[in-house]
């Protein structure tokens, strides 16, 4: 019987492209708690390998794929290198699917209720706006221009100001690291990373955890780039290569955000 595995969660890391496939990073928690006598389970970190056909159809992006929920079910797998699986255990994907959100759910069922009662009062509503407007008209026929003049001003100022709001949350995506690994959005200090308890109670593989320090000296830098917290600068994952650029010394370690919820 082949071992099967099912993963739900979202990725926490970049999506890496392939010539055949794609792959990301997940990580689910274990159970809080456990019988007596035995250890409390912890966090496990998985590398997901999807192919291009099989991911293409879910219309997930590089984006979108770090906010929607998926469920991943597959192989396990312990024998492709950590530059291409920096996860603890690899998964064969044989079926991604992306799961609804619960927020959208409750959205569509409250309108499909709201819209019969719309159309049901909606003749009256029209009738009244339009006695309403009537005896607008007789009394101040000139002041109706001027009000729609000052609504289309108010709209244009809105949608300026809007804009560089928009441009500046797209810029930091922009930028150009040399000589650091792919999807690298900033170089952060290593000093200003805080660490959360759950990662310090574990003990990444030591094997893969040289490999890596191997890399390290090797190439000058990081295979992969530790997922951050926006703002809070809180270690959400990469654990493994953060006790590397520990062992190592380095100053600046290379991130990417995971914006805020």
């Amino acid at each position: 019987m082949p071992h099967k595995i099912t993963l739900t969660g979202s990725a926490t890391g970049p999506l890496r492209e392939y010539d055949r496939y794609v792959a990301f990073d997940m990580r689910e928690k274990g159970s809080p708690s456990a019988p007596k006598g035995l250890k409390k389970s912890t966090f496990i970190s998985y590398t997901v390998f999807v192919a291009k056909k099989a991911f293409n159809k879910t219309g997930l992006t590089k984006k979108s794929i770090m906010h929607e929920k998926i469920l991943i079910q597959g192989e396990p797998t312990l024998d492709i290198p950590i530059d291409e699986c920096p996860g603890e255990i690899g998964v064969i994907c044989f079926q991604i699917t992306v799961l609804p959100n619960k927020n959208d759910k409750e959205k569509n069922e409250s309108d499909a209720k709201k819209e019969p009662k719309k159309e049901a009062s909606g003749p009256s509503q029209e009738q009244k706006n339009t006695e309403s407007n009537k005896q607008v008209e007789e009394q101040a026929p000139v002041s109706q221009p001027v009000a729609k003049e000052d609504e289309k001003a108010e709209t244009v100022q809105s949608e300026v100001k809007e804009t560089p709001v928009q441009e500046k949350k797209t810029e930091p995506q922009k930028k150009d690291m040399p000589n650091q690994p792919k999807g690298t959005q900033d170089l952060l200090s290593f000093d200003d990373i805080i660490v959360p308890e759950e990662f310090l109670k574990t003990r990444p593989n030591p094997e893969k955890t040289q490999k890596v320090i191997d890399f390290v000296k090797r190439t000058g830098r990081l295979d992969e780039p530790l997922t951050i917290e926006k703002g809070s600068k809180i270690l959400k994952d990469g654990y493994r290569r953060y006790i590397v650029a520990k062992t190592v010394k380095m100053d600046r370690v290379p991130v990417v955000y995971e914006y805020q919820k």
